[in-house]
């Protein structure tokens, strides 16, 4: 059997894009404090801007520039893998139906799932029209 040696520059992509993607998420959701009646709208925010960027970057490096081994890595698992922060939707979904607002964390989750999507679709179709000239 074949063990497969991680590829260091990879590794480092996945980093510096991680690197980038958290410090720009945690500068953005530092602005908006958490208040279980109210909209979580910085992290809102990030996620669907995350959704979107994935979209993008994803269908324009598959579809229209020329194969690299590290774009992706740099821009989507790590920029924007660190950027979104699902998790912390997750916590304030919680913490919402523990304080009593269920309606408004259902009302959160929908337009979470349904903008992100929303998001990824609108970039991907952007992509799909650009006339690319090489």
């Amino acid at each position: 059997m074949q063990t497969l040696k991680p590829d260091a520059r990879e590794i480092a992509a996945i980093f510096a894009g991680g690197a980038i993607g958290a410090l720009l998420r945690t500068a953005l959701t530092d602005l908006a404090g958490p208040d279980p009646g109210s909209w979580p709208w910085a992290t809102f925010a990030v996620n669907i801007c995350g959704a979107f960027l994935l979209g993008y970057f994803t269908t324009r490096l598959q579809e229209r520039l020329p194969l690299s081994t590290y774009r992706r890595p740099l821009i989507g698992t790590g920029f924007c893998g660190a950027l979104t922060t699902f998790s912390t939707m997750q916590v304030e979904l919680l913490r919402m139906i523990d304080a009593g607002h269920v309606p408004l964390a259902a009302l959160y989750l929908t337009a979470s799932i349904a903008c992100g999507l929303a998001a990824v679709h609108l970039a991907t179709a952007l992509v799909r029209r650009i006339r690319v000239v090489m």
